[in-house]
């Protein structure tokens, strides 16, 4: 009873009641930065409650926000003075600061006067200074020409009665003075190596080696003198035959300085230090002048392969002559004859050493092996050499002969096509024989299968000379052109086309359309009739002419056809106008147009009709049943006597 007394008791009530409340669970957050956000904007707001709940208590307090500053009242003439003012000092400020821009422009003005005027008078120095060297410069060469020109004026003046005052650089003169000179080059590369490495200057024989060094000095300045001072140039498309400007344009030239120092007689040395050909190497510096003579016979030459053979040839026996020296003198390094791989010292220097030079850059084999690091050095060397260089020359006279065969190897290839053809579709054997023979006797009379592949890759000013050489003559000789304008004559000669015919082919057969006439080149032609072409009426020789009337005459009446057979007496090369090409040419000239229609006319007259016309005329229209049969014996002999009896 006390304890339910006692729970119901105002005591227990307030002792239970008069306890905490448990606190409250920390809040959830789920983003920090909007909790942050929010918790600052909830302070802000508080903040600005408590103030303005202040400042409705206290209307006299001040706000903690920053006041504007306070604008001065003015009255309207001070507020204009004191605007006046600002204008006056800002003028002031800008008349300085334009004042300083115009003294600093000035100043900078100044010095740059001064700079240029300095750079000026640097620069006219440094221009009379360079005109002082180079007038220096020239005086020197100057003198050194004029006595050269006064010098050599006698042998100069016997020369342009020989060669004139300037010598084409194709003049065969001038290529047979170039053997000479490159004559004169090979001896100096052969000889003066030789004789730096063996044995071959002792009292005997140098005499006998200065003259031939004297002789080729005495070729090399003849030709810096005399010849190369008289080859035309061309200069802006002209070319240049003034003999002084010839001159002058040589002696600016980079190859008249090297020729010059070519002929420097560096073998006055000899006096002091001994005879020796090691002082003529400068002469080798004259390979541009046998380059030019090859270049120059080639150019000439009807077989210019034959040329390049024998100069690859020479560069193959050259370098083996410069790697025979080069094993002398590694022979001399080692000693003569201390190893089995130099050389033993025995016989004809050169030639052991030639023999050895041979047989190692060819890589031939059966030569002694070297010893030594330095002989073993040396043959490997040679191997390299011998596989590089002998690679390129084997290749280069590979295309030498390659390019010399190339016409032929075109004829064959042509030949072997078009018989594969024939044999393809079973072309008779006579046919097939026949086409062989045009394919050997096209080739072999001309060198070439088709002229015009080679013409067409000519200028139109060469293909016009080579016509008007070779056929102008023969058209002027022809009747029917006699009169007509001599350009037109040219541009006929440019239409021609070479044909091959073969013994026994026809040219053309009477009754074919004529659509051509016929220049005979080389070979004969026969006009033939009667039974099987047995009868020859005449023979047409080289440069004779046929056909022509057919290029005029119309197809009205037969008039163009061919009134005879033609047929070749052997092998004929023939030229051929087609008549297409002839009115082609005829629009462009009216006045030999009516000539030669003219003169058409007339021939056709004098020749006579071209067929043979019968006097009946053939009935219009068609027979349907033939001709009317005679009337027969027995009813003529009744009509008879009926007329008797009447």
């Amino acid at each position: 009873m006390l304890p339910v007394l006692f729970l119901h008791s105002p005591f227990f009530l307030l002792t239970v009641f008069s306890e905490e409340a448990p606190p409250s669970p920390p809040p959830v957050v789920y983003f920090r930065y909007t909790d942050d956000t929010l918790r600052s904007m909830i302070k802000n707001l508080r903040e600005q409650t408590e103030m303005l709940r202040e400042k409705a208590i206290d209307p006299y307090a001040t706000s903690p926000e920053i006041s504007p500053p306070v604008t001065p009242i003015l009255r309207k003439e001070d507020y204009i003075r004191m605007k006046e003012e600002e204008r006056i000092a800002k003028e002031e400020v800008d008349k300085k600061k334009a004042e300083e821009a115009a003294k600093k422009a000035e100043e900078k003005k100044r010095k740059d006067e001064e700079k240029r005027e300095k750079a000026e008078i640097k620069e006219m120095e440094e221009r009379l200074a360079a005109d002082a060297r180079r007038k220096m410069k020239k005086i020197f060469p100057d003198l050194i020409y004029i006595c050269m020109d006064f010098a050599t004026s006698p042998i100069e003046n016997k020369m342009d009665t020989i060669v004139g005052n300037t010598i084409d650089g194709l003049d065969r003169r001038y290529i047979t003075w170039l053997a000479v000179v490159a004559v004169a080059f090979n001896y100096n590369i052969w000889f003066c190596t030789a004789r730096m490495v063996f044995p071959y200057h002792n009292e005997v024989v140098n005499p006998y080696w200065i003259t031939c060094d004297i002789l080729s000095d005495l070729v090399n300045v003849i030709d810096i003198i005399i010849w190369q001072p008289r080859i035309q140039f061309v200069k802006g498309g002209d070319i240049i035959k003034d003999r002084a400007v010839c001159k002058e344009h040589y002696r600016k030239s980079h190859r008249f300085m090297t020729d010059m120092i070519s002929i420097i007689p560096f073998d006055l040395l000899c006096l002091y230090s001994g005879f020796s050909s090691i002082y003529r190497l400068n002469r080798f510096i004259r390979v541009d002048n046998f380059f030019e003579f090859s270049d120059r016979l080639e150019s000439i030459m009807a077989k210019a392969y034959i040329w390049r053979v024998i100069r690859t040839t020479g560069y193959l026996l050259y370098v083996l002559h410069i790697n025979a020296c080069a094993f002398y003198v590694a022979s001399m390094y080692q000693g003569i004859a201390t190893t089995i791989w130099v050389y033993d010292g025995k016989g004809n220097a050169y030639l052991r050493c030639y023999y050895f030079a041979v047989r190692s850059l060819i890589n031939i084999g059966g030569l002694p092996e070297p010893t030594t690091v330095f002989e073993i050095t040396f043959q490997l060397l040679n191997f390299f050499i011998g596989v590089f260089v002998f690679s390129s020359l084997i290749g280069q006279m590979r295309d030498v002969i390659g390019a010399a065969t190339a016409g032929e190897t075109y004829f064959r290839a042509s030949m072997d096509g078009c018989v594969d053809y024939m044999n393809t579709y079973s072309i008779p054997r006579e046919v097939q024989n026949r086409i062989r023979t045009w394919f050997n006797y096209t080739w072999a009379a001309q060198g070439m299968l088709d002229e015009s592949e080679l013409l067409d890759k000519l200028p139109l000013v060469m293909r016009t000379a080579i016509a008007v050489d070779i056929n102008l003559s023969t058209f002027q000789k022809i009747a029917l052109f006699q009169g007509c304008d001599q350009q037109m004559l040219v541009d006929m000669l440019l239409r021609l086309k070479s044909i091959v015919y073969l013994p026994g082919d026809f040219v053309v057969k009477k009754g074919d359309i004529g659509k051509e006439m016929y220049i005979i080149k080389s070979g004969a032609v026969q006009v033939v009739g009667g039974p099987d072409n047995s009868i020859v009426f005449v023979t047409l020789k080289a440069g004779s002419v046929f056909g022509e009337i057919s290029l005029l005459q119309s197809a009205k009446d037969g008039g163009n056809r061919r009134t005879a057979n033609v047929k070749a007496h052997g092998f004929a090369n023939l030229f051929v106008l087609e008549k297409k090409d002839l009115f082609d040419i005829l629009i462009h000239y009216p006045e030999s147009q009516k000539v030669l229609a003219r003169k058409g006319k007339k021939l056709t007259k004098a020749k006579g009709p071209t067929t043979a016309k019968t006097n009946e005329e053939k009935p219009k229209g068609t027979t349907l049943f033939g001709p009317k049969p005679p009337t027969p014996k027995l009813l003529r002999l009744f009509e008879n006597m009926k007329v008797k009896c009447l």
